[in-house]
């Protein structure tokens, strides 16, 4: 490849509006009595070709706004933008449409397909949208994770940082607008998860990738360019350019002020260190998770 060529490929996308924002957003389960507010009126913007990460106390929210923004729940109230796209109005084969096109997703679980090879899962989107493969690109990402030579092996022949590492290549094989990651180190050693996330933040560098994680690891939201913090459904604080010490400081206050309303059962936040990066992670783990893969 060419360095024009590369250099056309990873090019970040142009400054403007944010790849996602969220405007008065509401999600409210259940009625009456065992109604639960679980997003009161949050107001946030994600910026293209920026890594965010959202935090919060168990039962801050976090997991649905990030459900909300990437249209896999519904709003209660307010508006959902991915770019100009209102998702919040949208019937469900467009919202279907939009999310496969436009949108990367990465799961705890993986969500491989154990039939299928590392190659066919990365490709998986594509072929569902039936749209051809650009194979300078999948080259590029293939290359980016480090499975070249992984890619006829399927899942239960895959360790299970590699198995994370072909979601992370499915998720960038649309070159999406956005990619939505949900606890992506959660089922990962901390040799692996630093491997994981050491793409996820090469991607943002490199090709201009935006992302949105939802972690309760300080030292993984650390790979972030941002921090947003979640208490009671309500977006409460911020961090820029965070290190782990400072986000440890931030959700230690929040955790202590969940205590104080008599929270119990409050998921602790992870304070051990992600492991330099290996060559390759060790041992094979075995397949055992939901095989549905749509991207979106």
């Amino acid at each position: 490849m060419s360095e024009a060529t590369a250099e056309a490929l990873t090019s970040p996308p142009p400054a403007g509006d944010p790849a996602a924002r969220a405007v008065g957003l509401g999600k409210v389960y259940g009625e009456g009595e065992t109604q639960v507010t679980a997003l009161g009126s949050v107001d946030v913007d994600f910026e293209v070709g920026r890594f965010t990460a959202i935090m919060g106390p168990s039962g801050s929210g976090k997991s649905t706004l990030m459900h909300c923004m990437a249209g896999l729940d519904s709003a209660s109230a307010g508006k959902v933008f991915i770019g100009d796209s209102d998702l919040t109005t949208m019937k469900d084969n467009d919202l279907t449409k939009l999310r496969r096109e436009r949108m990367g997703f990465v799961f705890q679980a993986f969500n491989l397909v154990p039939t299928l090879t590392a190659e066919e899962n990365i490709t998986l989107p594509l072929d569902i949208a039936g749209k051809k493969v650009d194979q300078e690109w999948f080259d590029l990402v293939v290359g980016t994770v480090g499975l070249a030579d992984r890619l006829t092996h399927r899942p239960s022949e895959l360790s299970g940082g590699q198995q994370q590492r072909v979601a992370c290549a499915r998720a960038m094989a649309t070159r999406p607008d956005i990619i939505f990651a949900d606890e992506p180190t959660g089922n990962l050693d901390s040799r692996s998860g630093a491997e994981v996330l050491g793409f996820l933040r090469r991607s943002v560098d490199e090709f201009g990738q935006t992302i949105v994680m939802v972690t309760h690891d300080a030292h993984a939201a650390a790979y972030a360019d941002r921090v947003v913090f979640l208490a009671d459904g309500e977006l409460v604080d911020e961090l820029l350019d965070p290190d782990a010490p400072a986000i440890l400081e931030r959700m230690m206050t929040f955790e202590q002020a969940a205590g104080a309303h008599g929270a119990v059962g409050a998921q602790p936040v992870a304070t051990s260190a992600p492991a330099a990066p290996a060559a390759e992670p060790e041992a094979p783990a075995q397949d055992s998770h939901d095989p549905e893969t749509e991207q979106g």
